[in-house]
Order: C-alpha cells, then sequence, then structure tokens
C-alpha cells in the first residue's frame, strides 16, 4: 500500500496542507484559535477560500487570538498539537501513522525547537517518516521547474530568494536547491508587524482598532500599496477634497447586517494608480520625517472625528505601512531596509555567484503581494549593485502557494523517501543526529 505525504507549510499566519504531487494544497488555514465575542470557547478558523477572506460568515470583531508561532518559531507545542489534529483529521482526512511529512520550518531554527517539532511529528502524532526542508530551496526548486531549461535560475542553478512573510523577511541565497545558510539575512518585520503599526496609525487618528487583528489584516491586505516616490505622496497626503488621490474610507462590521468590513467605495481606492511614477534616479526616504504628517494632517480633523460612525479615512497610512519594508529604522527598528539585506546576502557569497544572484530575485511570501511592491525594490537596490550586474525580480505567480508547490514537487520525486528519517532511527538515534540528514 502506498503511502500518502502530506506536505505542510506551517507558517506563523497560514498553514498550507495538501498531499505532495498535486499543484494546490488541499486547504489553507489560519494557524491560530480565535474566541469570537459570541462564543464562551477558543474554535478554529474555517478554511481560507481566497487570499483575503474567509468563509466563515462569524463576526470576529474584537476577538481574542492565539498562535503557536512567534517570530517564525514555535513558542506554544500544546496550541499547535491541537490544530495539527484538527486539520489531520477534519480537513486533509489523513491518518498520520500511515503518511511521510515534508514540513517547512524557519532558517536558524533553535535544536530545542527542532526537538519539539520532531516529538510532535514521531511521538504524537506517529508520523511513518518525515523530511524537514527551508522556504528558500522549495521556492527556488518550483521556481526552477516552471521556467525553460534555458532560463538562467534554471542553467545556473542559483537565485536569491526574498521570502517576505508573516513573522520575519529573509534574503537566502540557494545553489543547487541548497540554501547557502552562512549568506542568509534575516529582517525581524513580516505581515504582523505591519498590521500592528497600520492600528497604531488609525488609532490615533480616528477609532481605536488595537483589538482588530483581523479586520486591519483585511484593511491592510486591500487598501495598502508600495510608494515609488515618498516625499512626493506625502504632499499629496496633505491635501483635501479630490486632490488627495489616496483618501479612501472603510467601512467597519456592524454586526447586524454585515459581519466583515469593507471599502466602501473601490474606484475611489484606486485613484492613486493615476499617478505617474517620478524620475528614476530620484533617491526615496532620505529626508522623511514620518511623525510629522502624522501630527499635523489629521489635527483639525481629529476634533470633528464621530466616534460614534461605522467607518474611518485613510490616507497616507495606505504606503507609510508596507514602507517599513524598505526602511525599518522609521518604525524604531535598528535593522537594514529590504535592499541593504539583499546585497549583504549577495556579498556574503562567493564572487562567481554574485552577478546570477541578482539577475535572479524571487520574491514569495504575503508581504510580496502589495501593489508596486517589485518595481520599488528593484528601484531601490538599483544605486547598491555594481553598474555592470543586471538586476531582475522575478514576482511570484501566487507568492502565498510557492513554498508549498515547491514541497509537492519535491515530495513527488522518485528521491524523496531516500531524504526522509523514518520513525525506527528517529527511535533509535534521536532528533540531533537525525537532524543531520537535512543539512541544517
Amino acid at each position: 500500500m502506498q503511502q500518502n505525504i502530506v506536505v505542510l507549510d506551517n507558517g506563523g499566519g497560514l498553514i498550507k496542507a495538501g498531499l505532495g504531487g498535486d499543484r494546490d494544497p488541499s486547504t489553507i488555514i489560519p494557524n491560530c484559535l480565535y474566541r469570537p465575542l459570541s462564543s464562551k470557547k477558543w474554535i478554529h478558523p474555517s478554511p481560507i477560500t481566497t487570499t483575503t477572506a474567509t468563509a466563515d460568515p462569524i463576526d470576529l470583531t474584537s476577538a481574542p487570538v492565539r498562535r503557536p508561532i512567534d517570530r517564525g518559531y514555535l513558542i506554544n507545542p500544546d496550541l499547535q498539537r491541537d490544530i495539527w489534529a484538527h486539520l489531520f483529521s477534519s480537513l486533509l482526512h489523513v491518518s498520520p501513522s500511515q503518511s511521510s511529512l515534508l514540513l517547512t520550518e524557519p532558517l536558524f531554527t533553535l535544536p530545542s525547537i527542532q526537538r519539539t517539532t520532531d516529538e510532535l511529528v514521531f511521538e504524537d502524532f506517529n508520523f511513518s517518516a518525515l523530511y524537514v526542508a527551508d522556504s528558500p530551496s522549495l521556492t527556488h526548486l518550483y521556481e526552477a521547474s516552471r521556467r525553460r531549461p534555458t532560463s538562467l535560475i534554471s542553467r545556473a542553478q542559483c537565485s536569491l530568494v526574498v521570502d517576505c512573510g508573516f513573522s520575519f523577511t529573509h534574503a537566502a541565497p540557494v545553489f543547487q536547491n541548497f540554501t547557502i545558510n552562512y549568506a542568509a539575512k534575516r529582517i525581524d518585520l513580516g505581515g504582523k508587524a505591519l498590521t500592528n503599526y497600520l492600528k497604531e496609525l488609525v488609532s490615533y487618528r480616528s477609532i481605536n482598532v488595537m483589538d482588530e487583528t483581523f479586520l486591519m489584516d483585511d484593511v491592510k491586505e486591500k487598501l495598502c500599496f508600495v510608494s515609488m516616490d515618498v516625499s512626493r505622496d506625502l504632499q499629496i497626503a496633505k491635501k483635501s477634497g479630490k486632490d488627495n488621490l489616496f483618501k479612501c474610507t472603510y467601512v467597519l462590521p456592524d454586526g447586524i447586517e454585515h459581519t466583515k468590513g469593507f471599502v466602501k467605495d473601490p474606484d475611489e481606492a484606486q485613484r492613486y494608480m493615476s499617478l505617474i511614477d517620478v524620475d528614476q534616479s530620484q533617491k526615496f526616504g532620505v529626508d522623511m520625517d514620518l511623525d510629522l504628517p502624522q501630527v499635523t494632517e489629521k489635527l483639525e480633523d481629529r476634533k470633528k472625528t464621530d466616534l460614534n460612525k461605522n467607518e474611518f479615512d485613510l490616507t497616507n497610512e495606505r504606503f507609510l505601512v508596507p514602507e517599513m519594508i524598505f526602511h525599518p529604522a522609521d518604525l524604531g527598528m535598528n535593522q537594514a531596509g529590504l535592499a541593504e539585506c539583499i546585497v549583504r546576502a549577495v556579498s556574503s557569497c562567493h564572487p562567481h555567484l554574485q552577478p546570477l544572484l541578482y539577475e535572479s530575485i524571487v520574491l514569495t511570501g504575503g508581504s510580496t503581494l502589495f501593489p508596486r511592491f517589485a518595481q520599488r525594490l528593484e528601484r531601490e537596490l538599483r544605486p547598491l549593485v555594481p553598474d555592470n550586474y543586471q538586476v531582475k525580480i522575478i514576482p511570484q505567480e501566487d507568492p502565498i502557494l510557492g513554498v508549498w508547490r515547491g514541497g509537492s514537487l519535491l515530495a513527488s520525486s522518485p528521491d524523496f523517501e531516500g531524504m526522509c528519517v523514518t520513525k525506527a532511527e528517529y527511535e533509535e538515534l534521536g532528533s540531533a543526529r537525525c537532524r543531520r540528514r537535512f543539512f541544517h
């Protein structure tokens, strides 16, 4: 009897799960439990039907959330066990004891967390075999497989994978399907931090949304975008009426007619797309003072804010939030921005690899979905890269599923079974010795 191979991309925000060999995961669920105000117990979220919304009609206004993963690492194994048990039995309908598992794990995971993960897999769920992979290598594998043999990624067998996820951002060079760990660079900034920053901005200006995690995730995904010229856009955002191309309104759920928030006028929200980009040579973020427009722009409007209103306006929040990926220092974080992070990762590699890596930068992870993300990154990178090197950025067709698809491809290869650690090997050798097989 042929065993199932379960492919599990266990992200801090979303779990993508399915069977090896399939093109798409069978199910995508938030990696959390929540407790709606109408419920006395913690419940499992419904599977996600699109990348932005759940099918669940439950009102999640002010719902507390519990997550097993923090900053990318497993901190609550009991909660993760609960979520996986629900996933395997109710959604995937697989028997772990009759299955192998391909599991993603972040780079630089501590040995103690690796041991805990192995215990979950082999002792709690009784999987017959395990293979642990990192996101960059799976992303590279998928991109190399779907491109022509003559493409640079396929010929050179290397790429630089930029993974902007829920918990963090990594720039990791991959060579011949192995991540070059010593060259990988990390920024402690991902989708969760961006949502939290958006909560702060909106709460300061109009209405307290600090407890509205799911709601503000939706606002971020529908309305935020990457600015191509921050100083110009800050000036536009100060204007009033129709001259302010960024102003739009988001309507809060009322718990009666609609249990989810929505954009009041989608056409109004898209007006910013008409802006003509400034000259490429213009520098970004040099003279920015983010505090100034936050205070002055809305000073009078704040007095007029009707706190009983079931909606709020956004202006420069829409581009200041994604701006943090490029300039974390503006959030008070003592870290390099994404462009500098990429340059440091490439510079850590052999000089012969460097021009190839700059020419094959692959974007994956949900936070790369902001409009104009790739264009802005290329514009930030170009001045930092030697003139005789080309810079080419490759956005994935679906950056949320790219890692899982790479895992599915690997799981369907004839060599996969020999790459796994079996339950018998784990019981005989222990976690630490088994882990050496995964080249971590």
